[in-house]
C-alpha cells in the first residue's frame, strides 16, 4: 500500500520527502504510521526501479532539497495497480482507502467501475466479526453492548459504502455510455 500511496500522491505534484512523509501520514493517519526508516527505502527502491526520480532545488534558507517527480513508468505502475487491486486491497478497509484515495487517476469510467464493482462484490457477502460455525451472527443476537455496537456501527458504514457504490456506479456507467462512439 505504501508503494500505491507514494505513486498516487506524486501522480498529482511533485513533492519533497518530507511533504511526502505528512500527505501519507493525512492519508494513513493513526492507522498505519510511516517512519522514515520504512518510507525512505520505498522512495529508493521506486527511484531504482525508475518510478520516480528525485530532482535537486536550490533550499530556501538551509541546504538544497530533493523533490520526488513521478515518471511515465510510475505513472503506468499506479494504473496497473489500481486496474488490478490485489484481493486484500478490495476486502481490507484500509487498503481499500488507499486504492479509493487515487482510482480516479484510471482514465476510464469503465475500469473504475469494475474496481468498485469488484468491492460491491465483497461488501454483499454475509460476513461478521464472529461466527457461530459459518454462521455469521447479526448484532441482534448479542446481549453484549459492546459487540453489538461494533456490528452495528459496521452495518452502517456497510449500507452507507454500498449506497454509494451503486450511485457512483450509476454515475460511471452514465458517463461510460455517453462517451461511447455513436453508430
Amino acid at each position: 500500500m505504501l508503494k500505491l500511496a507514494i505513486l498516487g500522491l506524486l501522480h498529482e505534484r511533485p513533492l519533497h520527502g518530507y511533504e511526502l512523509r505528512r500527505h501519507l501520514a493525512a492519508l494513513t493517519g493513526h492507522v498505519r504510521p510511516i517512519s522514515d526508516g520504512t518510507l525512505y527505502p520505498a522512495i529508493k527502491r521506486l527511484e531504482a526501479d525508475g518510478l520516480l526520480v528525485r530532482e535537486t532545488e536550490p533550499g530556501t534558507t538551509a541546504a538544497p532539497r530533493h523533490t520526488l517527480h513521478l515518471t511515465e513508468d510510475g505513472r503506468a505502475a499506479l494504473a496497473d495497480r489500481l486496474r488490478t487491486p490485489e484481493d486484500l486491497d478490495i476486502s481490507d478497509e484500509n487498503r481499500w482507502f488507499t486504492v479509493l484515495a487515487f482510482l480516479r487517476h484510471l482514465d476510464a469510467p469503465a475500469e473504475q467501475a469494475a474496481v468498485l464493482r469488484r468491492r460491491l462484490a465483497f461488501l454483499q457477502q454475509p460476513a461478521s466479526f464472529f461466527y457461530d460455525g459459518e454462521r455469521p451472527l447479526g448484532a441482534e443476537e448479542f446481549e453484549d453492548p459492546f459487540r453489538r455496537g461494533l456490528l452495528l456501527i459496521a452495518r452502517t458504514t456497510t449500507q452507507a459504502e454500498l449506497a454509494w457504490l451503486e450511485s457512483t456506479l450509476a454515475e460511471l456507467d452514465a458517463g461510460a455510455g455517453s462517451a461511447r462512439p455513436a453508430g
